[in-house]
């Protein structure tokens, strides 16, 4: 396993990449919330950039525009593709994620594709897994994966998901921090239910949520519910050998100092 950055992807993507670079690391996820923003050209110039760093792009996080509201009032009906108001535009969104995936010449993205619904049989559900269903097809045309970072679906549900849709190029970008934090479930029991699909990990951490409004609160690695020396050895005995990419949901030298404690205790666990 080798250990990644989350950082953005926009016109500032150099300096971003240089972040990558500064936490003395070699890899890292792309994220941007404004896809249609991103030309050919742009990813072209990053790769070049990457490339003469030594930097490898593992991952598009592809975001999408409209609303989304993160917590369990709103957020099921913005979030994602299960709001129906949204769903058309945030589809051709996510095949224009498929688009950058290409341009920069990595085979994978990832997205949060909404609360899916418990019941199998409600419209939300059903126009989810069409919706996913067009935008995998999509990526099989360019020999790209679609992954769903965890957190608003249950474990079960998840893998109901990936199985309905039934495209070889669907994986899971696992973020254990999510699974605490939407109180869906514990990671290291999450991988019993649909380990074989996980392809990408989110190094985050946080806690459980203690009322019926509000998420659980992201935390610095470490300082969490995250048992990430079990998960590790449990990632590695599925054969997980791919990147540990550390998010951390704030701004500022905070957030850098955060980092710089994550890839420490990321590399002894390792190792």
């Amino acid at each position: 396993m080798k250990i990644g950055v989350l950082v953005g992807f926009n016109d500032n993507v150099k300096d971003e990449l240089q972040k990558v670079k500064d936490f003395g690391l070699d890899s890292c996820q792309l994220v941007s919330w404004a896809p249609m923003a991103i030309s050919e050209e742009l990813c072209k110039e990053t790769r070049e950039i990457a490339d003469n760093l030594g930097i490898e792009i593992s991952l598009f996080w592809c975001g999408y525009s409209g609303p989304e509201v993160w917590d369990y009032i709103d957020g099921p009906s913005t979030i994602g593709l299960v709001p129906q108001e949204t769903r058309k535009t945030r589809t051709e969104e996510l095949k224009r994620g498929i688009d950058i995936a290409c341009w920069l010449g990595i085979n994978d993205i990832a997205t949060h594709v909404g609360f899916l619904p418990l019941n199998p049989k409600d419209e939300g559900y059903i126009g989810t897994v069409n919706a996913i269903k067009e935008i995998a097809q999509y990526g099989l045309k360019h020999n790209i994966n679609f992954n769903f970072e965890t957190g608003q679906e249950t474990p079960m549900v998840l893998l109901r998901c990936i199985t309905d849709v039934a495209l070889p190029n669907l994986g899971i970008n696992l973020d254990p921090a999510n699974m605490l934090m939407y109180g869906n479930g514990n990671p290291l029991d999450a991988l019993d239910i649909f380990g074989k699909h996980v392809r990408h990990i989110h190094a985050k951490d946080g806690e459980y949520p203690t009322d019926g409004h509000n998420l659980g609160i992201e935390k610095p690695l470490g300082d969490g519910r995250v048992n990430f020396k079990e998960l590790i050895l449990k990632l590695k005995n599925l054969g997980y050998d791919g990147p540990l990419t550390i998010e951390r949901e704030i701004s500022g030298e905070q957030q850098n100092e955060d980092i710089r404690r994550a890839v420490d205790i990321l590399k002894k666990l390792i190792n």
